[in-house]
């Protein structure tokens, strides 16, 4: 920890100067892991804020900005933790966009980020918990928490008409918290849940786990888990054993990777993830396409956000030095001042510096709240024909 301290003040004294040469992001996902298949185009759509920022020649009088990335294995929270130190203590980055999943973003943040004042934004980790983490005002993300996902699930179960339901559940800190606002929200409007149980992920069979559910029975099966990892494994032993035909699928299952695995043999299933309509969110998908990577993967429109965000919040505070741009980032992010959309950062950076106001939307039509989190717009999708489709908004 001495040393850690040590090359933060380090950190410190570099990150104060307002015209530093260049400023570094960390970008801290799981590149490994049971979400791997997001990463690369969340980082990629980090990295596009970063580029967009270095184009327009305007932060912080002409400053550069580059990005380091670090696997935090979004569930391995001793591999997010020595990630974090590397980004600080040797790569000496003024902010972290990032962690990935709740656990392991939980876990750098109090014992790597708060001791050394690094912000972090996360454009993914939504567990309830992070709400109210004493976090110094560094902790900060672009993705709702999974309250607000509770309760759209129970919306989009009760407009279908769907009554009962089993729950699944990958067992951490982002699966328990979702599955336990869900239970709460969808019994609240009236809604049944047969049983809510978890399951671990990487095991060659989930059998057992599938027994158990098709015992309590339900009209949908609630996979509150990983597409590349027991959240896949769980739904094809149901396909397998005949125990259940039509799932949903919440923000950790959405992806190509779910339409390529499942959007043929799990038809009328249906899910969600933090996404939003508008001029904002087709910007990016323009912006992305030319860049060369997917940016309608889940959670690729956040991490955009997340690197403009603790970008122009510098631009504000005329300085990199986390301790004074962690009191802008709610200020950019939110009215009042002319609303800020992808491809418009030069813009922003500009009317900044000329003293006026931004009110920075985004990819994902971002507005903060709270502690710092996304208010959260949820793109509503469903397997149909083969493909997976976007059916509307929420």
């Amino acid at each position: 920890m001495k040393k850690i301290l040590m090359a933060t003040t380090a950190v410190a004294l570099l990150a104060t100067g307002a015209h530093a040469e260049d400023t570094k992001i960390g970008i801290l996902l799981g590149f490994t892991g049971p979400l791997e298949s997001l990463a690369n185009d969340m980082a990629a759509g980090a990295e596009l804020a970063i580029s967009e920022v270095n184009e327009s020649g305007m932060f912080l009088d002409g400053a550069t900005v580059s990005s380091e990335r670090g696997d935090t294995g979004c569930i391995d929270a001793g591999l997010a933790v020595a990630s974090a130190e590397r980004l600080i203590t040797s790569d000496r980055v003024s902010g972290i966009v990032g962690g990935m999943c709740s656990g392991e973003t939980t876990a750098s943040l109090q014992n790597v980020a708060i001791p050394n004042g690094i912000v972090m934004i996360s454009p993914s980790a939504t567990s309830p918990a992070l709400s109210t983490v004493e976090d110094n005002g560094l902790f900060f993300r672009t993705s709702p928490s999974d309250a607000r996902q509770g309760q759209v699930m129970a919306d989009i179960l009760n407009d279908r008409g769907i009554k009962e339901v089993a729950v699944t559940y990958t067992n951490n800190d982002y699966g328990k918290g979702l599955a336990d606002s869900f239970e709460t929200a969808y019994k609240e409007s009236g809604g049944t849940v047969t049983i809510n149980t978890s399951h671990e992920d990487g095991k060659a069979d989930y059998s057992a786990e599938v027994g158990a559910l098709a015992s309590a029975g339900g009209e949908v099966l609630v996979v509150a888990g990983y597409v590349d990892q027991g959240g896949a494994g769980i739904v094809n032993g149901a396909l397998d054993a005949g125990a259940f035909d039509v799932f949903m699928f919440p923000d950790g299952m959405v992806s190509d990777t779910l339409e390529e695995k499942f959007a043929e043999i799990a038809d009328g299933s249906f899910g969600q993830n933090p996404s939003a309509a508008g001029e904002g969110p087709d910007n990016y998908k323009k912006m992305g396409k030319e860049a060369g990577f997917e940016p309608t993967n889940a959670f690729s429109p956040e991490s955009y956000d997340a690197a403009a965000l603790m970008l122009l919040a510098m631009q504000a505070a005329g300085s990199n030095d986390p301790a004074e741009y962690k009191e802008k980032v709610m200020e950019v992010a939110n009215a009042p001042g002319e609303k800020i959309l992808p491809g418009e950062l030069g813009k922003a950076l500009q009317i900044i510096k000329d003293g006026g106001d931004v009110d920075y939307v985004g990819a994902s039509a971002v507005e903060l709240i709270g502690p710092g989190e996304s208010a959260g717009n949820y793109r509503e999708i469903e397997m149909k024909d083969g493909k997976m489709v976007t059916v509307g908004y929420r």
